[in-house]
């Protein structure tokens, strides 16, 4: 598939968190709690949906399974989720300078509430990974399929936060581009099965996101994100060095 020059995904994905945070903040007081959490267990099986249907077509299960580790290892080293939750805490102080805590939240739980919430639309597993899927390829399904959950979360989000949710997406996208052009620079090093063997990394993140939605297992996916980074050389070897010798 021909590499997209404009980020299609990227922008779908911004105006839906942007909308939705819009539609909640005006709206979404009138949600009932059972309508939110039915939402919310939704949205994770979409997740794990979206995630089976990225892995079933890898190349190369061995070295999948060797990135998954390797770089779970490698976060969990490096504290990645710490890191990521620090750079939310970051950017939550520079939005609350311009927006207070609602009336009905304390100042504390709204800061708590809103970092979870910039994690998410920010440096969610399945955000980094549909984007630079669609900066090596130009597949933007992810993203697109993305920003159908993502809208709907914001608007529950933006019925408890109000407007400040529209305003996540101001990094969202600098962030995503720029992802997409990194991408841009990568693709050229790669070959279809190394693409094939990457998106069933992003498949697992996927799938292991949706787990920690509908919190029956809390994956630690931050920590994860390094496998979409090793599974490249991982993949590369494995086909151009091992295989060989089976």
């Amino acid at each position: 598939m021909r590499r997209a020059c404009v980020p299609v995904g990227i922008i779908t994905n911004v105006c839906a968190i942007f909308l939705g945070g819009i539609v909640g903040a005006l709206g979404g007081q009138k949600m009932s709690t059972e309508l939110k959490e039915g939402l919310n267990m939704t949205f994770g099986i979409a997740s794990m949906a979206m995630g089976v249907y990225a892995i079933a077509p890898l190349k190369n299960l061995a070295a999948v399974i060797f990135a998954v580790i390797i770089g779970t290892g490698i976060g969990l080293l490096c504290h990645l989720g710490k890191l990521i939750n620090r750079g939310a805490m970051a950017m939550q102080r520079l939005i609350s300078r311009f927006v207070s805590a609602p009336d009905n939240f304390e100042q504390q739980a709204f800061e708590r509430t809103m970092v979870t919430v910039i994690v998410l639309f920010c440096a969610s597993g399945t955000g980094i990974y549909g984007t630079l899927t669609e900066g090596m390829n130009g597949d933007a399904t992810i993203l697109i399929s993305k920003s159908i959950l993502d809208f709907f979360a914001a608007v529950i989000f933006g019925a408890n936060l109000g407007l400040v949710v529209s305003l996540i997406a101001i990094p969202q996208v600098i962030i995503l581009t720029i992802l997409f052009l990194i991408a841009h620079l990568i693709f050229p090093l790669t070959t279809p099965n190394m693409i094939l063997d990457f998106k069933a990394v992003g498949g697992i993140l996927m799938v292991a996101s949706g787990f920690r939605i509908i919190e029956v297992k809390m994956f630690p996916t931050a920590d994860m994100i390094p496998m979409m980074i090793v599974i490249m050389p991982i993949s590369w070897f494995w086909m151009q060095v091992v295989m060989p010798l089976l």
